[in-house]
């Protein structure tokens, strides 16, 4: 879909038309001036049935490489598939004791962790990675970094917890994506008057000098950040923290896309836990669906390892290549001379010799 940086310019347009009648205007005139021969057939060996629409093809080109000036003069831009540049990805990953159950073989903790670190190695090199989980408590576990060995190591660090805190987890990730946005984390998932936090975290007493919050910047369009993106994987749903339409609205407000990934069954339960009882699980995909599409992501649902292996070479993909606005006017003003230099050619080409565009009277 193309749209114009100066689309005032299009108004320019306009004069080809106004250059179509002249042109017709030129060839009615010529066509009173005529030579009178007394016999057709001296000149028919020399007339070319074709002459006819060779006449006007020069023209014609001439007319449309006026008109690609003219568009490209707008400034046009389309999106385009690119190669991304250097991009960040933020990987927020539950960590919840949830992801015990085991009805995606071995559990889905097991799954998951080989499935990211099969995803870490398909990344282009381009593409950094960051690392947070969330649990009762969201906590960065590996900065970013391009080393994957380093993220690899996090990975096989995880330790469950109690609790899921889906929209702590996004924000934490959302701050570390944006370093320099000002988010302040703790504000925002336990208030001005919580000090520390965590999973549990009661109300204080309000912290002494405790800063006035900032206004928050202007929201940006949704989806335009193109410098990075978030990853959300979770199983459960959210007992604590943040409220993550909260989290995803501020997100959105910045730009930031965020991908969420649904993993597990609706049969999921984990063995053996307190009192010899087991504990059933299920997704809430409800609430992921809803973060991808306010902030113009994409959501997923993954029933088992493999189904999760695909989404990560999908994502894969879709990082190594961007869609983003690129201006072509280039594009245009080179139509344009290609077409210049088409119309000189077949005119020397066919009307090089004289007579070959006589024109007669046969009154």
């Amino acid at each position: 879909m193309f749209h114009f940086i100066w689309p005032d310019m299009l108004w320019s347009l306009a004069v080809i038309p106004l250059l179509i009648t002249l042109y017709l205007w030129i060839l009615n005139r010529r066509r009173r001036v005529a030579v009178v021969y007394p016999s057709l057939s001296i000149i028919r060996p020399a007339l070319v049935r074709s002459l006819k629409w060779r006449r006007h093809t020069p023209p014609f080109l001439l007319m449309c490489s006026i008109a690609s000036a003219l568009i490209g003069g707008a400034r046009p831009s389309a999106q385009i598939v690119l190669p991304a540049d250097y991009l960040t990805l933020v990987m927020a990953m539950d960590v919840s004791r949830s992801m015990l159950a085991q009805d995606v073989p071995p559990s889905r903790i097991e799954a998951a962790q080989a499935a990211a670190k099969e995803f870490l190695k398909d990344l282009p090199p381009n593409v950094r990675v960051g690392i947070v989980s969330f649990a009762g408590a969201a906590q960065l576990v590996q900065n970013v970094t391009d080393q994957r060995e380093d993220l690899i190591s996090a990975i096989d660090r995880f330790q469950l917890q109690r609790g899921t805190a889906t929209g702590s987890g996004l924000l934490v990730a959302l701050a570390t994506l944006l370093p320099d946005a000002g988010i302040d984390v703790e504000a925002a998932i336990y208030g001005s008057d919580f000090v520390g936090g965590g999973y549990g975290a009661r109300p204080l007493e309000r912290r002494p000098n405790a800063k006035v919050e900032k206004k928050p910047p202007p929201p940006v369009p949704v989806g335009s950040y193109s410098a990075g993106a978030i990853l959300l994987l979770s199983d459960g749903r959210r007992t604590t923290g943040i409220d993550p339409m909260i989290a995803a609205k501020i997100a959105a407000d910045r730009g930031v896309r965020v991908y969420t990934v649904a993993f597990g069954t609706p049969d999921g339960f984990i063995p053996g836990m307190e009192g010899g009882g087991s504990y059933y699980t299920k997704v809430d995909e409800e609430t992921l669906q809803a973060i991808s599409k306010i902030t113009e992501g994409e959501f997923f649902k993954a029933s088992n390892a493999n189904d999760l292996k695909v989404i990560y070479q999908h994502l894969s993909s879709r990082f190594a290549l961007e869609k983003r606005d690129t201006e072509i006017s280039a594009l245009f003003a080179m139509a344009s001379i290609v077409l210049v230099l088409l119309a000189g050619f077949l005119s020397m080409l066919w009307f090089r010799r004289p007579g070959s565009h006589i024109i007669l009277d046969q009154t």
